[in-house]
């Protein structure tokens, strides 16, 4: 069977893909990387690359997505297809790093009590923002990753890899939602005018957190692909 490695978002971990798990196991071996550990998305890109199968279709959620784009980059002949899932090529503008300078101010001197009400409720639709059931799992993503990771992932300079994308050949699968607060349709549209093997798929009535607000959908969408593209 075909190994599948699928890498979380900001502050999340496995259980993201919960409610998805017992369909993609339908379509290969599982496997799930640890973007809590390093602090650069390069060194995320090596730690997965070596605890990672010898080929794989991999699938990046999020901050994820640019880990996944420096694995694809880094070890194309490794990598089978590629699922870039709500995410971007952007590197972080002036704003956004003034912002998280600012975060981490604060953060260092507080203990760490999980993500704000308003960055969770940010993330979701906005008619599923007061869901307590989906507001309560990410918060327990957030707190089981803690106060180190959130300072180190805060820290993770995405330096954008825009004028790289034209290098990676494999099929490759881009995803967005319609009502993402976080990531918009134009940056995913964006890499797949890039990304030579490209598909662009849109969710509609969803907002950041695809795989637990649509997770069926999501679904159907990644095993069409991974048959179309005879991966």
């Amino acid at each position: 069977m075909r190994d599948l490695v699928f890498l979380p978002g900001f502050m999340l971990n496995e259980a993201l893909w919960d409610d998805m798990r017992t369909d993609l196991a339908t379509l290969g071996n599982l496997h799930f990387g640890n973007l809590g550990l390093d602090g650069s998305i390069s060194a995320m890109a090596d730690r997965v690359l070596s605890a990672a199968p010898e080929k794989f279709v991999l699938f990046g959620f999020s901050m994820g997505g640019f880990v996944a784009q420096a694995i694809a980059l880094k070890a194309p002949g490794r990598v089978l297809g590629l699922g870039l899932l709500n995410t971007s090529s952007r590197p972080q503008s002036e704003k956004e790093s003034a912002g998280t300078l600012a975060q981490i101010a604060l953060a260092e001197k507080a203990p760490f009590k999980g993500l704000t009400s308003r960055a969770l409720a940010s993330s979701l639709h906005p008619d599923r923002a007061t869901d307590q059931v989906l507001l309560q799992r990410l918060q327990a993503m957030a707190l089981a990753n803690g106060k180190e990771v959130f300072l180190r992932q805060l820290s993770t300079l995405r330096d954008g890899s825009y004028a790289d994308l034209h290098r990676i050949a494999c099929p490759t699968l881009i995803v967005a939602s319609d009502a993402d607060r976080l990531r918009t349709v134009e940056e995913s549209a964006e890499m797949a005018q890039r990304i030579p093997a490209a598909r662009f798929e849109i969710v509609r009535d969803c907002g950041h957190m695809t795989p637990m607000e649509k997770p069926q959908e999501l679904f159907g969408i990644i095993s069409g692909w991974i048959a179309d593209s005879s991966l």
